[in-house]
């Protein structure tokens, strides 16, 4: 269009270098609109994507939590046993005629009364019921005093 004007003036034009192009405000919304659209689509994927690995890494975590918590339960246990057995074997060696059954139920005898001792009282109220003590040791009657 603008070679038809100027072949009028003896110029013709063969190429022309644009510079800024300026879309109706309407087209220009509607571009801003898309733009924003498609980053809004990918901010979506990225957060789902961060909240899936926050997952992952949640029950990774969890799951070395347990593991190490049984580590540790089991090295518990193995302490103890190891203490009973040398507990049984110098108690034993110290007192003649008792068997490791003896030396087991004085040491089970002893764990009862040291759970019992442990037992938090609130506001007159006992935490293990009468009756399941009761019938634990095998007592008629049983008051706060024992539990102290």
């Amino acid at each position: 269009m603008i070679n038809k004007v100027m072949v009028a003036y003896g110029y013709s034009i063969e190429h022309i270098l644009m510079v800024d192009i300026i879309p109706d405000p309407s087209v220009r919304k509607a571009m801003n609109e898309i733009n924003a659209a498609q980053r809004l689509q990918l901010a979506s994927v990225y957060k789902g994507e961060a909240e899936k690995i926050l997952q992952v890494k949640r029950a990774e975590a969890e799951a070395e939590a347990k593991y190490l918590g049984g580590v540790g339960v089991a090295r518990q246990r193995q302490a103890i046993t190891d203490g009973l057995r040398e507990n049984i074997m110098n108690f034993s060696s110290k007192v003649e005629g008792t068997s490791s059954k003896d030396i087991m139920d004085l040491i089970m005898i002893t764990q009862y009364f040291d759970t019992i001792q442990g037992v938090k009282l609130e506001s007159d109220e006992e935490a293990v019921g009468e009756k399941g003590v009761k019938s634990l040791f095998g007592i008629s009657k049983i008051t706060g005093e024992h539990l102290s």
